[in-house]
């Protein structure tokens, strides 16, 4: 058995690495062009020197965004992409882990496939009120809950 192996790999080998190409001459460089494109490019320098004060600008305004309270992050969740998740990947609860729900929660999506896909399905029909009510998901958001739509 392991001599008929070791010889349909081997023939598959030298039957793979035959080339299918006629003669040498069908491809070839043209190095003038490949010279004439190298030298109409353009330099970038990636390594230009950065001024103190946007240094601290950007750390400013990193720290800013460190420090936003709970309600605006859950503000930033796009209703659209957390609707778009639930509908491709609402059995496998991509769409929880999106909005911020707990690790569990998601790992019971995963397990259950959605509750048997009414869960999934469930959560697609309130995401899609929510996005038709243009009332956003904030209040879905950061939800520990298996069942996103019952009370906190």
């Amino acid at each position: 058995m392991k001599k008929s192996i070791i010889l349909s790999a081997m023939l598959f080998a030298s039957v793979c690495s035959k080339s299918f190409a006629s003669s040498s001459s069908e491809y070839f460089v043209d190095d003038a062009a490949i010279e004439t494109t190298l030298n109409e490019g353009v330099e970038v320098n990636y390594l230009t020197p950065v001024s103190n004060a946007e240094v601290s600008a950007q750390n400013n305004m990193l720290a800013a965004s460190a420090s936003m309270p709970a309600s605006s992050v859950a503000a930033s969740k796009d209703p659209v992409v957390a609707f778009i998740l639930s509908t491709f990947l609402g059995g496998l609860g991509i769409h929880r882990f999106y909005m911020g729900t707990a690790t569990l929660t998601g790992v019971g999506y995963i397990l259950t496939l959605g509750g048997c896909g009414i869960v999934a399905f469930v959560d697609w029909v309130v995401l899609l009120i929510a996005l038709v009510q243009d009332e956003g998901i904030g209040k879905y958001t950061d939800n520990p809950k298996f069942f996103m739509w019952g009370g906190r």
